[in-house]
């Protein structure tokens, strides 16, 4: 009896791109000019006395999250937990767009 076989096939290629400027970069506007296509979220984490918080805007789905993180967290997590959110609600989002760029 004959058998179906099939060779297994490896696509290694990332599914997205992560682009990082200096501080330098950043303050003289050198370095590779950032194209923003598709979604664009804009993040931000901040903490006081009260607790650490972080927020996110989804400028062209209008969407807005804020999400208090607790006392313990620091700065850095909050940014990690806004960017993660961000991927959730894009991901959760039946939207044709390819490209979803987040800028933190």
């Amino acid at each position: 009896m004959a058998a179906d076989v099939m060779r297994p096939g490896f696509n290694l290629e990332p599914k997205c791109r992560v682009t990082l400027f200096t501080r330098e970069e950043w303050t003289r506007g050198t370095g590779t000019v950032l194209v923003v296509k598709g979604i664009v979220w804009f993040t931000g984490g901040s903490s006081t006395a009260k607790g650490t918080g972080t927020r996110a805007y989804g400028q062209f789905v209008g969407r807005r999250l804020s999400v208090s993180v607790g006392k313990l967290a620091t700065d850095f997590q909050a940014e990690v937990y806004a960017i993660l959110a961000c991927v959730h609600e894009t991901d959760t989002q039946d939207r044709p767009e390819k490209h979803v760029s987040i800028c933190s």
